[in-house]
């Protein structure tokens, strides 16, 4: 089986996850500035089989479109122009970065290290990723 990979993505930076290749565990891989997202997903390509891409999408509490929703809705444009065979899936982020900041708080992350927005988007990533992989089981 291919992985699949998650985005958290933002106007500076996108948070990246990935699943095993049997798809079973969601892993943080990295945070990258943003602009660099096309030239990282190509390079890992060349080395990593992945089936699909979930991207978060920022909503509202009522659906509406939030600060974040054009920049993330742009990505996916460029995203499907870059990777065209890739099935690109977009999910509701609502609360991912909350739960992500309550997740670096339970494993007993110093207030310094919580503050790093990077580790931040790269769990909130992860959350995104491993949120997709339950839906799909249950």
């Amino acid at each position: 089986m291919a992985r699949l990979l998650a985005i958290d993505y933002g106007l500076k930076r996108t948070g990246i996850a990935v699943s095993d290749p049997l798809q079973l565990i969601a892993t943080g891989l990295t945070t990258i500035h943003s602009q660099e997202l096309i030239p990282f997903l190509k390079n890992y390509f060349k080395t990593e089989e992945v089936e699909k891409i979930i991207i978060g999408l920022p909503v509202n509490w009522d659906g509406s479109d939030t600060h974040g929703t054009a920049p993330a809705t742009e990505a996916i444009r460029i995203l499907k122009k870059n990777f065209p065979k890739l099935e690109i899936v977009t999910v509701d982020e609502r609360f991912t970065s909350s739960m992500a900041k309550e997740a670096m708080l339970q494993m007993g992350m110093k207030k310094k290290d919580r503050r790093d927005k990077k580790i931040v988007d790269e769990i909130a990533a992860t959350i995104i990723l491993q949120e997709f992989m339950e839906s799909l089981n249950s």
